[in-house]
Formats: structure tokens, C-alpha cells, sequence
């Protein structure tokens, strides 16, 4: 799904030069795209979190992740690179809410 945005920054030049991406793939229904892929991303990572036995504060981070993931699919826009460029190194702290999560739920079963 990141790698969807990303891609929709250079979508009309990818379009010249032929190049095939998801960004042109789903270019008209992104936002279902990219929210499927993220959709299962969570489901994966729910599923991870069930059977190494997580405790609330995982949860709590992925809840936290999920509600990020679901800002950039509300956000994101075929036509607006900038943007795309944005939610894009927005990921970084979609990635930090998630281990911030793990990372203290980990430490307090110390």
C-alpha cells in the first residue's frame, strides 16, 4: 500500500514512458486499493499479535497503527503528489506506533 502511494507521485510520467505500476493499476479506485492491502496488513499483524500471546499495550499500538493507516487512505489522492510524497514518509510513524506498542508491552512483562 505505501509503495501504491508512493508510485502516485510519478503516475503521469510512468503513463509516457509505459512503465506498469499499482498506482496506474488502480489509479481510479486508489483509496480501495490501498485500504484492502492495508486491511490485510492489519489482519496479518492481528493475527501475529494473537498467537505470540500480546499484551493490551500491543494492541494499544496497533490500534494506534491502524488508525494511521486508515488517515492515509482517507488522505491519499491520485492527482496530488505532494501529498503522496507526505503519507508516504508518514510511514515512518506508522511504523513507530506499531513498535512503540510491542516495545512497551514487551517491557513491562519484564
Amino acid at each position: 500500500g505505501y509503495d501504491t502511494i508512493y508510485a502516485l507521485q510519478d503516475i503521469e510520467d510512468d503513463a509516457i514512458v509505459g512503465i506498469g505500476s499499482t498506482a496506474r493499476a488502480y489509479e481510479h479506485h486508489i483509496r480501495a486499493f490501498v485500504g484492502g492491502l492495508y486491511a490485510l496488513c492489519l489482519g496479518l499483524v492481528t493475527l501475529s499479535l494473537l498467537s505470540a500471546g500480546a499484551g493490551v499495550l500491543a494492541y494499544a499500538g496497533l490500534v494506534a497503527f491502524g488508525a494511521h493507516l486508515a488517515w492515509q487512505v482517507i488522505r491519499v489522492d491520485r492527482q496530488d503528489g505532494a501529498r503522496a510524497l507526505h503519507l508516504f514518509r508518514s510511514n515512518r510513524d506508522a511504523g513507530l506506533l506499531l513498535c512503540a506498542g510491542l516495545a512497551l508491552d514487551v517491557l513491562l512483562k519484564l
